[in-house]
């Protein structure tokens, strides 16, 4: 094959190369370029780094190039740019040059090809690359949005998903219609959000599901939490952000977005894990609707206060009511212990979801699953401090311990972030989920790592100073516990501290029966 030498004289006023009178204008011609001449091509679908830059340079240096480098020629432009592949071994030679200044990497062998149009360049660049395996799904992703833009550029018109799959199969890039959906996702959704997952190499089965994802708890969202619908794309974006990283994790955002919509419609755990499988299987999970309360009993006025009223029973007549159970203690007989001016006891609250996932780990023929219940305790003691304005100091600790610990310390002084909580009643709340989190038990290599450098509440565990730490949470005689704490807490927190507590339980019980050691255990 004979090359010619590309020199000044050869070139049109446009600045490309004058093809010789025989042969065909749409033919490629063999060239010999300077490499200062040759550009990489700009729009390369590989981002990062090849791989084999260091075995090609090795092999370029001491064999000198062993392929022929296509080139192309922008109309107007002076110098040329890649074609097809070819960019790492551009770089390099031009590395080997300024290192070595040696004439035989001065000058290369190329194919030049003329122009078409940008997008057939780009695509010409994403299958070779594609074909070496060195593509990653956002790579690609990003190149077939790019051809999009350029292709809707040169057509003039706006080109659909299903255009660009025409498109992209007549210039031989084979791709299906749900495909270049997923990449648009990719894109558009997911690139701005989890760049450092996406760049380390998230696959198409990842990307799918964290789709899915984003669908069905959106639904759920809309279905459970009419009140704050516009709230969820922020909320989806931020915990995307949080767990971004090399290491990405769909679990994690995924019990993270269940945690979010269990509290915000105060719904249990499993409540919510129940309906986003019935939302993912294609089915919306039904649950009973709760019994109405009761019709409010009118007092009556002092002054007939004691009066039985017309059809009341005789004295000493027997009067109907529940006979066991926890109906009797809100039953008729109780209500007459406090005397007859006692308010109605009100019918205790009753979260069905709750008892149901409840009944559902109860009856479990293998018993209760450890990690359900750690999400379940994470999932009370969140919402616990968090409505009394120490949410920051609980995160979640998966895969052991009792599934949550506690950050560091409130601080009692600063009224405000307490949300109007007496700073006795937050000590005491803290101190409830420290017990329940085994803070002060828990072997110090266990918990101690897991907190914060600048934490109060590490210091005073690596300190074995128990003294210090209650003089940061002080709290008042155990005994007032009730009088401070129980009683003063809404019946909704009241009802999840129990939970908590019994939570504690069933993980304590099913670690022994499993003989697994829950601060040892690994998920």
């Amino acid at each position: 094959m004979d090359f010619r030498v590309d020199t000044q004289e050869t070139l049109h006023p446009t600045g490309r190369v004058a093809l010789p009178a025989t042969r065909e204008p749409d033919a490629s011609t063999p060239l010999q370029v300077e490499v200062t001449r040759i550009r990489v091509y700009e729009r390369n679908p590989r981002r990062g780094e090849n791989p084999e830059y260091g075995r090609i340079k090795a092999s370029i240096r001491a064999r000198g190039m062993d392929q022929l480098l296509a080139i192309t020629c922008r109309p107007g432009e002076r110098d040329y740019v890649v074609h097809a592949g070819g960019n790492t071994r551009l770089r390099i030679l031009k590395e080997l040059y300024e290192e070595t200044g040696e004439a035989r990497f001065s000058r290369i062998h190329c194919l030049l090809r003329p122009w078409t149009r940008e997008s057939d360049v780009l695509l010409a660049h994403l299958m070779e690359n594609d074909l070496r395996g060195h593509l990653t799904l956002i790579d690609r992703a990003r190149a077939v949005h790019e051809a999009k833009a350029l292709l809707g550029e040169e057509l003039g018109i706006r080109v659909s998903q299903r255009r660009l799959e025409a498109e992209l199969r007549n210039a031989g890039y084979s791709i299906s219609h749900s495909r270049i959906s997923q990449m648009e996702y990719a894109v558009i959704t997911l690139l701005p959000l989890i760049p450092h997952a996406l760049e380390a190499g998230l696959g198409w089965r990842q990307v799918g599901r964290i789709r899915a994802l984003e669908r069905c708890t959106g639904a759920l969202w809309q279905r459970y939490c009419p009140e704050s619908e516009g709230e969820f794309d922020m909320l989806f974006a931020s915990l995307c952000r949080r767990y971004d990283g090399p290491d990405w994790d769909t679990d994690a955002l995924q019990g993270a977005l269940e945690v979010e919509i269990a509290q915000e419609a105060e719904f249990s755990i499993h409540f919510v894990r129940m309906a986003l499988d019935g939302e993912i299987e294609g089915r919306e999970v039904e649950f009973p609707e709760p019994d109405p309360d009761p019709e409010p009993v009118p007092q009556r006025p002092p002054d007939a206060r004691c009066d039985p009223g017309p059809g009341a029973a005789e004295p000493g007549a027997s009067t109907p009511g529940p006979q066991d159970g926890e109906g009797a203690a809100a039953g008729h007989d109780a209500g007459r212990t406090h005397g007859c001016d006692a308010p109605p006891r009100p019918a205790p609250h009753r979260d069905l979801p709750y008892e149901l996932a409840s009944q559902a780990l109860a009856t479990a023929p293998d018993g209760p699953d450890l990690d359900t219940l750690r999400n379940q305790a994470w999932t009370l003691a969140q919402g616990l401090a968090r409505r009394h304005g120490i949410g920051e100091l609980v995160a979640p600790l998966a895969g052991r311990g009792l599934g949550y610990i506690l950050c560091d310390v409130p601080d009692l002084q600063a009224g405000e972030s307490l949300h109007g909580d007496c700073a006795e009643r937050v000590s005491l709340l803290w101190w409830q989920l420290a017990a329940c989190s085994e803070m002060t038990v828990a072997p110090r290599a266990a918990v101690a790592c897991e907190l914060p450098l600048d934490s109060v509440l590490r210091t005073a565990l690596e300190d074995h100073d128990p003294a210090w730490l209650l003089e940061r949470v002080p709290v008042p005689d155990p005994g007032h516990t009730g009088y401070r704490l129980w009683s003063s807490l809404h019946e909704q927190d009241w009802n999840n501290l129990v939970r908590l507590m019994d939570t504690y339980r069933r993980i304590r019980h099913a670690a022994f029966e499993a003989g697994k050691n829950i601060w040892e255990e690994l998920s």
